[in-house]
């Protein structure tokens, strides 16, 4: 504990930074202690979450070593919190951080030991993004639950603060103290290449209630949620990772469909709001990204909506925040607009030294720095960083994964698919009367940890029902041949079963459904992304929204093909025509039954 002398000596150095981060607290005493005895270039790393490459802190990978060398220049994880001072690491899959549980949870100890071990040593907020569904970092055998759109059509606000509780548990179990989960996007548009499915749906006090309880359980299991991407990413056809979004909501529209899911958080007490590089004119009419944003971010979240949480950019290797500025003006621009929390800059010496200079210029005060960095350290304390910084790879394999964790996903999941068009009725189908089943279609990459091909998964799942279900991968752009030989297969089966993936009107996938349809065979179409993709299907007499293409969500989708269940789902999301996209096809809250 810091001494009674430093507490107060800190108290004269914080007064100006609580003046501009809120108002004193009585268990400011660490933080503020803390705070007072850093150096300038200290509280700079602070501000930065980085990523790094390899599995473990001192010893990943020669290949991994040398990544880092080439874009941090240093060797290890280790390396990387002496040389910057980090406040946080991002764990991603793709630089080779999540290879197996216990391997994350000894990762994550040797980076807080490398931190402790520094004079003046602050523990490292380790994150990931692990929405569930589409996005997940850590695969099997951590428990993998049905992602947000799913959720939605379910509409049950206990799963998703089930959701939230037991990934928070396996996450804190592997040192993991903060995720970037919920989405709280109310997703209006459904040519939005980015959102779709990672949104709860169209709703904004559907999707509000949601993104609290998902908050709540993550608070219940010792994790910080964080609510993005303020201040909406709902309703835009570009992708903010390769462009700039506008989004054109007029102020009042923004109050009552983007601004309800933050406003739910906050009132939850979110720990931390990601902002979005996006803009709205209707907010901020300078051009900035909201992420630059002084008017949005201070103006907005800060004082209109009471927020006093980290708020951290998305990261800001991504396009939509690179476009107006240099790498070396994105982090101080942001930090002026109000922001606590820098997201992976594509350069982190480069932009850890424009920060500094930044203030050593006068540009940025250190009062300024001291507000964000006494955010952050606030928010470790109530992680329980400094009591508790390690995880235990021990308890691991006693709570990642375990059965009970696997049930609950599975019983979530039956809440979720969705049965959209079911003409005879033609479902559920028998193993007495359909025992042949051809399961064909699009096989994305599976999301990370998932068993995958969705075919094979689906037609797994059906074998283990009484079927006799043999898979047919035609992807999600089958050329001609591919779509001959699936008819031809067709011909041998007493029903197919087709996964699409964002159909469209010229998409192959449409006609390789038509062809199979005219064939007289039974066909269930089972859209493994977006519902929308019914539209463009007219021809199919039973179609099922699944959301995703986890096993968990196929499973559950093979259960209700088979009767093993009933759909229970209801559409987060209106589907419109695709002849005239300004009329509805199926209305929010449809859903069928038997």
């Amino acid at each position: 504990m810091p001494s009674r002398r430093s507490v107060l000596a800190a108290g004269a150095g914080v007064t100006a930074a609580l003046a501009v981060g809120g108002a004193a607290r009585a268990d400011d005493g660490r933080p503020a202690a803390l705070l007072s005895r850093m150096s300038l270039a200290e509280k700079v790393g602070q501000l930065f979450v980085a990523r790094v490459y390899g599995h473990s802190a001192t010893e990943p990978d020669p290949a991994d070593a040398d990544a880092n060398l080439a874009e941090l220049g240093v060797r290890t994880a280790a390396e990387l919190v002496a040389k910057y001072h980090v406040g946080g690491i991002i764990y991603f899959g793709w630089a080779h951080n999540t290879r197996d549980p216990r391997q994350i949870a000894e990762l994550s100890d040797g980076i807080q030991r490398a931190a402790l071990a520094r004079p003046r040593g602050v523990p490292v907020l380790i994150s990931t993004d692990q929405e569930h569904g589409i996005v997940c970092r850590i695969g099997r055998p951590a428990t993998l639950f049905p992602g947000a759109m799913a959720l939605g059509a379910s509409g049950s606000g206990a799963d998703a603060r089930a959701l939230g509780r037991i990934a928070g548990r396996e996450l804190r179990a592997m040192g993991i103290r903060q995720n970037y989960s919920p989405v709280a996007d109310v997703n209006v548009n459904p040519a939005n290449p980015v959102i779709g499915v990672r949104s709860f749906g169209a709703g904004p006090e559907a999707v509000a209630a949601l993104v609290a309880e998902e908050v709540r359980g993550y608070q219940e299991a010792g994790v910080a949620a964080t609510a993005k991407h303020f201040p909406g990413h709902g309703d835009t056809a570009v992708d903010s990772h390769t462009g700039f979004p506008v989004i054109t909501h007029t102020r009042e529209v923004w109050e009552r469909l983007d601004a309800a899911p933050f406003r739910a958080a906050i009132a939850a007490g979110v720990d931390a709001i990601m902002t979005g590089h996006l803009l709205v004119p209707a907010l901020d009419a300078s051009g900035d990204p909201a992420t630059l944003s002084r008017p949005v971010i201070t103006g907005i979240l800060r004082e209109r909506l009471g927020y006093d949480g980290v708020v951290v950019t998305d990261a800001l290797g991504m396009a939509g925040v690179r476009t107006r500025y240099g790498d070396d003006r994105v982090p101080v621009l942001a930090l002026a607009a109000g922001v606590d929390q820098l997201l992976d800059p594509p350069d982190l010496a480069l932009a850890h030294g424009a920060v500094l200079k930044a203030v050593q210029d006068g540009e940025l005060t250190e009062e300024r720095l001291d507000a964000s960095v006494l955010r952050i350290l606030r928010l470790k304390e109530k992680l329980g960083l400094f009591a508790e910084p390690y995880a235990d790879p021990e308890a691991v394999g006693r709570l990642v994964g375990r059965p009970e964790h696997l049930a609950e996903a599975d019983r979530i999941a039956a809440g979720t698919t969705t049965l959209l068009v079911n003409e005879g009725p033609l479902l559920p189908l028998s193993p007495r009367a359909h025992p042949r089943l051809l399961v064909l279609g699009a096989d994305p990459a599976s999301p990370t940890g998932t068993t995958g091909p969705p075919t094979t998964v689906l037609a797994d799942a059906l074998t283990a029902l009484g079927f006799t279900a043999t898979a047919l991968s035609t992807g999600t752009d089958p050329s001609a041949g591919t779509i001959e030989r699936a008819v031809g297969a067709a011909g041998g089966t007493d029903a197919v079963v087709v996964a699409t993936y964002n159909v469209t009107a010229a998409s192959p996938q449409r006609t390789l459904v038509e062809r199979l349809t005219a064939t007289g065979r039974p066909v269930v179409a089972v859209a493994v992304r977006n519902p929308y993709d019914v539209a463009q299907l007219p021809s199919v007499r039973a179609f099922l929204a699944a959301y995703s293409w986890t096993d968990v969500e196929l499973r559950a989708a093979a259960r209700v093909i088979a009767g093993a269940a009933g759909p229970q789902g209801r559409l987060p999301v209106p589907v419109p025509r695709a002849d005239d996209p300004a009329r509805v096809l199926y209305p929010l809250g449809h859903g069928l039954t038997y």
